[in-house]
C-alpha cells in the first residue's frame, strides 16, 4: 500500500480544502453532466463543435472523479492509504483521460479553424465519419500515453509526496535510477503537450488572420467571442499542465507544483455559446 501525503500537511487546512474540492468537483459535475445531457438531446446542438464538445465534458466528468473521491475521503480520514492496485489504476485513467483531453482541445481548434477559414465547404472535411476518427484518435493516444507509463518498480519506501497517484511523485520511489524513467516522461509529456500546442496556434493564427478581414465590427466581435472559452480552456490546461511536468520534473520540488496541479485537474471552463444559451 501507499500512503498519500495530500495537498497540505496542516490539520487545521483539510476541512476548509475538503469544502472547496467538494464545491469545485460539484459544480464540475452538474456542468459537464448537464451539457454533455443537454448536447444529446437537442438538435440545435448537433454540430461537430458540440459532438467535440460533447466528449470534452465527458473527459472532464472522468478524469476529475478518478481521484475527487478518493481526494476527498483523505481529507477527512487520518490514514492516507491507497492499494497498489487501486494507485496503478488511478495513474492509468488519469493519464488517459488528461492526454485525451490534449488531443480534443486539438481537434475542436481544427473544426473551428476549418469553420471560419473554410465555411463553404465545412461539412466536406468535417463529416461525421472524420468527427468520429478525430476523437477516436484522441482515445487512442490517450491510452497509449498512459500504457507507457506503467512500467513501474517500487522498492518499499511507500509514502507519495502528492494528493493523488501522478507519475512524478511515483518516481521517487524508484529502486533504480529515475535517469530513464525521467527522459521517457519528459518525452512523452513533451511529445503530449508540444504537439497538440503547436497544432492549436497554427490553426488560431489562420482563425485571427479570417477573422480580421471580417469587414463588420459586429462580425469579428461575435468569431472572437465564440473563440474565447476554447482560448481559456487551453490556456488553463496546457499552461499548468507543462509548468508541472516540464518545469518541476525534478523530483525534489514535487510540492512547488502541488497547487498548480489544482488548475488542470479541478478547475474548469464551460463553453457558453449562444446556442447552449439558447437551448
Amino acid at each position: 500500500d501507499f500512503l498519500l501525503v495530500g495537498l497540505t500537511g496542516g490539520p487545521q487546512l483539510q476541512l476548509p480544502f475538503f469544502c472547496l474540492f467538494l464545491m469545485i468537483y460539484m459544480v464540475t459535475l452538474v456542468g459537464n453532466l448537464g451539457l454533455a445531457t443537454l448536447i444529446a438531446l437537442n438538435s440545435l446542438l448537433y454540430s461537430p463543435m458540440y459532438y467535440f464538445l460533447f466528449n470534452l465534458s465527458f473527459i472532464d466528468l472522468c478524469y476529475s472523479s478518478v481521484f475527487t473521491s478518493k481526494t476527498l475521503m483523505n481529507f477527512v480520514s487520518k490514514k492516507n492509504g491507497i492499494s497498489y492496485v487501486g494507485c496503478m489504476v488511478q495513474l492509468f485513467f488519469f493519464l488517459f483521460f488528461v492526454i485525451s483531453e490534449c488531443y480534443m482541445l486539438t481537434a475542436m481548434a481544427y473544426d473551428r479553424y476549418v469553420a471560419i477559414c473554410n465555411p463553404l465547404l465545412y461539412k466536406v472535411p468535417m463529416s461525421q465519419q472524420v468527427c468520429s476518427g478525430l476523437s477516436l484518435a484522441a482515445y487512442a493516444v490517450g491510452f497509449a500515453g498512459a500504457g507507457c507509463m506503467l512500467r513501474l518498480t517500487f522498492c518499499r519506501a511507500s509514502v507519495i509526496n502528492y494528493y493523488l497517484c501522478d507519475i512524478l511523485p511515483l518516481l521517487q520511489l524508484f529502486c533504480t535510477s529515475t535517469y530513464i524513467s525521467e527522459v521517457v516522461v519528459l518525452f512523452v509529456v513533451g511529445v503530449n503537450i508540444t504537439d497538440p500546442s503547436v497544432t492549436i496556434l497554427i490553426s488560431y493564427i489562420f482563425i485571427i488572420t479570417s477573422i480580421l478581414h471580417i469587414k463588420s465590427t459586429q462580425g469579428r466581435s461575435k468569431a472572437f467571442s465564440t473563440r474565447s472559452s476554447h482560448i481559456i480552456a487551453i490556456s488553463r490546461f496546457f499552461g499548468s499542465a507543462a509548468f508541472i511536468y516540464l518545469k518541476y520534473s525534478s523530483l525534489g520540488s514535487m510540492g512547488q507544483g502541488k497547487i498548480s496541479s489544482v488548475l488542470y485537474t479541478n478547475v474548469v471552463c464551460i463553453l457558453r455559446s449562444k446556442d447552449v444559451k439558447v437551448a
